[in-house]
C-alpha cells in the first residue's frame, strides 16, 4: 500500500539562507573540478614526490588509527560507563583538539614532548627517542587531532547500547574482559566503524599539527597535504590535481558512512519481534518444519552434564529493600507486588548489579557478597531476554557455558538440548531478529537454565508467551525446578505462576516483606489490596468494628467474623460470591449497594462486570454469560449487588 507524503512548501526567510549556504559549500569544490587538467591528472598523480608524499600518509594515518583504537576504545568506554569525578572535565580535554587551531595543537605538542618540553627530554635520554622533524612526530601529531572523532563516536554508540545485554553476560559468568569483546565491541561495530573510518580519513588530511611539530621533510614528514602546500608554490595545477585525490577520499568516507557519525548498537536495529497471540501458532507452523526423526521439545529431553549439590539461599538485604530472605535448596519463591515495590531491584541486589540496595548473599556455604557479579553463579533473565543480537539462539545458549570454560562442542550440544526442552530447538540457527517474542523468551530462558547456576531469578520469564505456550513452558520449567537443586526467585504478576511454579509467595510493597507464605495461604488471607486483585479478588481495606468493617473509602461492610475493634483488616470478597440484580434484592444479604456497570470482560466461559457505586468501593462480579443476558447488562446498566455476611473474610493487617 502506498502512503502519500504530505508536501509543505519552506518558507522563502528559511529557504533562501539554506540554499545560499549549501552554494557557499559547494563552490570551492566546483572550483576544484572546474580548474583540474583531467588530461595530466594521472601524471600529476604519478610523479614521484607526490607517490612518496602518499605513501607516508598511508602510513602515518594508519598508526594514528592504530594508535586511537588503542587508547581511544578504552577512553571512550570508560566516559560511557565510569561515573567518576570530574568527567566533564575529561571529555572536554577530548573534544579540545576539534575546536583547537591545528598549528596551536602542533606549538601544545612541541611544548610536551619536544627536545625542550615537558617530557621531550626524558624520552630523548631514557629511551632515546625524538619526535619532532621525524615520522613518528606525524603519527603523534595526527593521533593528538583524529582521536576525539573515534571517542566520540565509539562513546555515543556505547551510550545507546542498554546495559542489560552485559549485566545478562556478566550473570551468565563472562567475566569484564570477556563481556567486551564478546557482547559490547561486536554491538557498536557500526559506531566503531564510523569513528574508525573518519579518524583515519582526519589523520590522511591533516597539516597544521604535523607542519608546526613534525616539520616538512620530503620523505620522513612531509605528508599529502604539505605536498599540495608546496605544489601552489611551484605547480598550482599539480596541487589541484592531488586536492583533488584528497576530495575524493574525504568524500568516498562520507558516503559510506551515510550519516552514522555515532553509529547505531545493534540491538537498535535487530530486537526481537514483540510478542503476539500468534506465537503459538507460529510455534506449530515451525513444528511441521521439523525434519524427520529429530526429537520432539518435551520435558523428558535430557539436560546434560549439571552440577551437583546443594545451594540453600540466605540474604541479607539493605537500601531501598529492606529485607531477609532464606529458603532451602529445591525451593521456588514468587516475588509480587505492584509497580516500584523493590521486584526488579531485589534481583538486581542479589546480582550485585545495583548501588540502590546491598544483599549479603551466602549460597550453600559460600559467601559471595564481595565477588563480582560473573562469579557469583546467579544466572537472570530479564524483562527483555537481552538476547544477544549478533549470536544466533545455539550460541546464545552457550554462551554460559563457554563463559565458565566448558569445550565448544559439549556446550553446544548441551546448549541444543535446552533449546529442544523449550520448544525452540529446530530454531538453533535463527538471530533474535528473526524469532517473535515468545521463541525470543524461551531461547532467553534456556540460556540462563543452561548456565549452571546456584542460584536462578527470572524477571516476568514468561510475560511474552501466548497462553498455550506459556502452559507448556510452565510445565518446563516446573520439571527443572523440581531436581533443581539451588533456589528460584520468580517475579510475576501472573497468579497461575504465582501458584503452580512457587512453593512461598514473597508479597514487597516499598521495599519490605508485607507476607511470606506458601501460595495456599496467600491465596486464602492475602495481606495487600493489590495481591488479592492480581488473584480475582475483591479487596477492601478498613477498620474492625463491632458489627464488621469500617471501609477506609466510607460506608460499612457488615461481616459474620469479628476483629478486636479499631485493627486495621482487609475485606477480601470472591467475584463469584458478589450477586447482581435489576432490582433491589430481598431476603437474606446484609451488604446491599447500587451502582453502573463500569465494564464487561470474559474470563472464561464467564463474564467479570465491574460495578462501580458512590455507596462502596468498585466491586467485581463474576457472572455467566446467560445471566448477564437475562439481566440486559451493558456498560452503564443499573443494577443493585449484594454479598452476604458470611461470605466476606477478613484478613487483620
Amino acid at each position: 500500500m502506498s502512503r502519500h507524503r504530505t508536501r509543505t512548501r519552506p518558507p522563502v526567510t528559511l529557504a533562501l539562507p539554506a540554499l545560499l549556504a549549501v552554494a557557499f559549500l559547494l563552490l570551492p569544490l566546483i572550483g576544484i573540478l572546474s580548474r583540474t587538467q583531467w588530461g595530466e591528472v594521472g601524471a600529476h598523480l604519478t610523479s614521484p614526490g607526490v607517490v612518496q608524499a602518499l605513501r607516508l600518509s598511508l602510513f602515518v594515518s594508519l598508526w594514528a588509527l592504530g594508535l586511537s583504537l588503542l587508547l581511544g576504545v578504552p577512553l571512550a568506554w570508560l566516559l560511557a560507563r565510569v561515573p567518576f569525578k570530574g568527567k566533564a572535565f575529561v571529555r572536554s580535554l577530548v573534544l579540545l583538539p576539534m575546536v583547537l587551531p591545528p598549528t596551536v595543537g602542533g606549538v601544545a605538542l612541541l611544548l610536551g614532548f619536544g627536545r625542550r618540553g615537558l617530557l621531550g627530554p626524558w624520552l630523548e635520554g631514557t629511551f632515546g627517542i625524538t619526535l619532532p622533524f621525524h615520522t613518528s612526530g606525524a603519527v603523534v601529531a595526527a593521533t593528538f587531532v583524529a582521536m576525539p572523532f573515534l571517542v566520540i563516536s565509539l562513546e555515543g554508540a556505547l551510550g545507546g547500547l542498554k546495559q542489560s545485554y552485559e549485566e545478562t553476560a556478566a550473570s551468565l559468568g563472562a567475566s569484564p574482559v570477556r563481556v567486551f569483546f564478546t557482547v559490547t565491541l561486536p554491538m557498536v561495530a557500526p559506531g566503531l566503524i564510523a569513528g574508525a573510518a573518519l579518524t583515519w580519513a582526519r589523520a590522511l588530511g591533516e597539516f597544521g599539527a604535523t607542519i608546526t611539530f613534525a616539520g616538512n621533510l620530503p620523505g620522513t614528514t612531509q605528508t599529502l597535504p604539505l605536498q599540495v602546500y608546496l605544489l601552489l608554490q611551484d605547480a598550482p595545477e599539480a596541487a589541484t590535481s592531488v586536492s583533488l585525490l584528497l576530495l575524493v577520499i574525504a568524500m568516498a568516507v562520507l558516503i559510506a558512512l551515510r550519516g552514522r557519525w555515532t553509529g547505531t548498537p545493534v540491538a537498535a536495529r535487530s530486537a526481537a519481534a514483540p510478542a503476539t497471540a500468534a506465537d503459538g501458532a507460529e510455534a506449530a507452523a515451525a513444528e511441521a518444519e521439523r525434519a524427520p526423526g529429530e526429537p520432539l521439545p518435551t520435558a523428558e529431553v535430557p539436560a546434560g552434564p549439571r552440577d551437583c549439590g546443594h545451594w540453600p539461599l540466605h540474604a541479607t538485604v539493605t537500601g531501598f529493600n529492606e529485607l531477609t530472605l532464606a529458603a532451602d535448596p529445591g525451593t521456588t519463591i514468587a516475588v509480587v507486588g505492584e509497580n516500584g515495590a523493590g521486584k526488579t531491584t531485589l534481583l538486581r541486589a542479589l546480582l550485585g548489579l545495583t548501588p540502590r540496595a546491598h544483599a549479603e548473599l551466602r549460597l550453600g556455604d559460600t559467601d559471595v557478597t564481595a565477588l563480582p557479579p560473573h562469579k557469583r553463579q546467579v544466572a537472570w533473565v530479564p524483562q527483555d531476554g537481552a538476547l544477544f543480537p549478533h549470536l544466533n539462539a545455539l550460541a546464545n545458549t552457550a554462551y554460559g557455558l563457554r563463559a565458565r570454560r566448558v569445550p565448544r562442542a559439549e556446550a553446544r550440544r548441551e546448549a541444543q538440548l535446552w533449546l529442544d526442552r523449550l520448544g525452540v530447538g529446530h530454531l538453533a540457527a535463527r538471530r533474535p531478529a528473526q524469532l517473535s517474542g515468545g521463541q525470543a523468551q524461551r531461547v532467553a530462558l534456556a540460556r540462563a537454565l543452561a548456565a549452571r547456576p546456584r542460584l536462578l531469578l527470572l524477571d516476568e520469564p514468561l510475560a511474552a508467551l501466548d497462553q498455550t505456550t506459556r502452559a507448556r513452558v510452565r510445565h518446563t520449567l516446573r520439571t527443572h525446578l523440581a531436581g533443581f537443586g539451588g533456589v528460584c526467585l520468580i517475579v510475576t504478576h501472573d497468579p497461575v505462576e504465582a501458584v503452580s511454579l512457587a512453593d512461598r509467595v514473597l508479597v514487597l510493597a516499598d521495599g519490605r516483606t508485607l507476607q511470606d507464605a506458601p501460595p495456599a495461604e496467600v491465596t486464602r488471607h492475602p495481606r495487600s489490596p493489590w495481591v488479592a486483585r492480581m488473584l480475582g479478588r475483591n479487596a477492601w481495606p478498613g477498620t474492625a468494628s463491632a458489627d464488621g468493617l469500617a471501609l477506609a473509602s466510607g460506608g460499612r461492610l457488615v461481616t459474620a467474623e469479628a476483629l478486636p475493634e479499631g485493627s486495621r483488616a482487609l475485606a477480601i470478597i470472591g467475584p463469584e460470591a458478589v450477586s447482581v440484580h435489576r432490582d433491589r434484592p430481598a431476603g437474606s444479604p446484609r451488604n446491599v449497594w447500587q451502582g453502573s456497570v463500569r465494564e464487561i470482560t470474559a474470563v472464561g466461559s464467564r463474564l467479570r462486570v465491574l460495578v462501580g457505586s458512590a455507596e462502596a468501593p468498585d466491586l467485581v462480579a463474576e457472572i455467566t454469560p446467560e445471566a448477564a443476558a437475562e439481566l440486559g447488562l451493558v456498560d452503564g446498566t443499573k443494577v443493585w449487588t449484594s454479598v452476604k455476611a458470611t461470605e466476606v473474610t477478613l484478613v487483620e493487617l
